[in-house]
């Protein structure tokens, strides 16, 4: 049993878990026992690149989604010298308030690898139960981050629907500081419609509380803020 197995497992198994099937489904679908899944997504056995492709096709997803990709640290290279925010991480996290449902949405950011010389690989999970789990989310999004001297861009696209685009930007990343204010742009499925949110982007975990929801919220130096500029925007 390798730890790639295991990743590529749960992989899958978050994959089933989103699609709302269950191992007899998948196990069938792809002329398996449920035993011989189960042990795919335990990692106890290792399967070959064909089951890997059917298990892909089974879920609607692209097989690379299955793969392993670790996480990878950021390096002092010019192409993040101005993002002290990023140096050295793998991984960071975000939150947003959903005003609809009046709940605090947390996501996590994966740090997987160069996209090329002067951007990074990300994934975006947005919206799970528990971080243990966190790939079993509402929304996943793949995409780059690319660095400037005062801003941050990540741009994204939606995981089961490649039409649907995304983007983030975290705002003044050159500060050695553990958390960053900045805006979520993307497409709202609850109605349909384009939005832009405050989030908060954190090299940590934070403590999900009230005072964090506040924060948040649009406040009236938000407000301020629109109607001097005549758009959505957030200040340090």
């Amino acid at each position: 049993m390798t730890s790639i197995s295991q990743e590529i497992g749960r992989n899958i198994h978050n994959y089933r878990k989103k699609q709302h099937m269950t191992q007899e489904q998948l196990a069938s679908a792809i002329s398996r026992s449920k035993t011989t899944l189960c042990k795919y997504e335990n990692g106890t056995i290792v399967m070959d690149i064909e089951t890997l492709y059917e298990i892909a096709s089974a879920l609607h997803v692209h097989v690379e989604e299955l793969l392993y990709q670790p996480p990878v640290q950021t390096e002092n290279t010019s192409m993040n010298r101005n993002t002290a925010f990023l140096a050295g991480l793998s991984q960071f996290y975000s939150y947003l308030y959903d005003g609809r449902t009046r709940k605090l949405i947390r996501c996590v950011f994966d740090i997987t690898g160069d996209y090329d010389e002067n951007r990074k690989n990300v994934r975006l999970y947005m919206n799970f139960s528990d971080y243990e789990n966190y790939r079993q989310c509402e929304t996943t999004y793949y995409g780059y981050l690319e660095n400037f001297d005062t801003l941050t861009n990540i741009i994204l696209t939606n995981q089961d629907s490649s039409m649907e685009k995304a983007s983030a930007h975290i705002l003044a990343s050159y500060q050695n500081t553990d958390t960053k204010w900045g805006l979520f742009n993307g497409i709202s499925s609850r109605p349909v419609m384009p939005i832009s949110v405050k989030m908060l982007f954190s090299r940590t975990r934070l403590e999900e509380n009230q005072e964090l929801m506040e924060k948040l919220m649009v406040n009236k130096e938000d407000i301020r803020l629109l109607k001097l500029y005549n758009m959505m925007a957030v200040m340090e």
